[in-house]
């Protein structure tokens, strides 16, 4: 074997590794970015459950819950009414109308029925419902109040947010852009993922 077959074998064994190594690079960017993608998503499904068990317990008591604990109790014991609203509109005289509104309670729905049904989540399971996927256990962290609002009325706000945002994006400026539903300064419910 001369030195030229030698140096031939030899480069083409770096060239072959260093392919490999740029192919395994780029391969975990892309396993990375679907890993973060899969458990924003499954964060993303938790924030709007407690969001819809948030506005239930809104519903029935006038004020969002502020822990866990009560919004679970809730989940577990609530009941949502069932109503029905109709109307009736009556023409009178030269064109008026008017309009007669009566609701009538038909009856209720647990809360656990009604939004986490077996059907809609079969693998639900209410005790890992404040757990953020991925986090190795971290909760959620959970915000309600009152906030007055230009005029002098009282506002009830809550807030739910991912504490530990697994997207390095998020993270930034002390998880300013975490994952989170609702607002500790806004009457709103909407997610900031929209």
């Amino acid at each position: 074997m001369n030195l030229t077959k030698v140096l031939s074998f030899v480069f083409f064994a770096v060239a072959a590794f260093l392919g490999y190594l740029l192919w395994k690079g780029v391969d975990d960017v892309v396993e990375e970015e679907k890993r973060i993608a899969l458990m924003e998503a499954a964060t993303i499904e938790k924030l709007e459950m407690l969001r819809d068990a948030q506005l239930a317990y809104q519903a029935a008591n006038g004020k969002y819950a502020s822990t866990w604990d009560s919004l679970k109790t809730f989940i577990q014991t609530g009941q949502i009414w069932l109503v029905q609203r109709t109307e009736t509109t009556k023409l009178l005289d030269y064109g008026a109308e008017e309009i007669k509104v009566t609701f009538d309670t038909l009856g209720s729905v647990t809360v656990m029925d009604s939004l986490f049904s077996t059907k809609k989540f079969p693998d639900f399971n209410l005790d890992l419902l404040p757990v953020v996927p991925g986090s190795g256990g971290k909760q959620f962290e959970f915000f309600a109040d009152k906030i007055e609002k230009t005029g002098g009325y009282m506002v009830s706000v809550f807030e739910i947010r991912d504490p530990s945002p697994i997207n390095p994006d998020r993270r930034a400026n002390n998880n300013e852009k975490a994952l989170r539903v609702g607002s500790r300064t806004d009457a709103s419910t909407e997610g900031n993922w929209k």
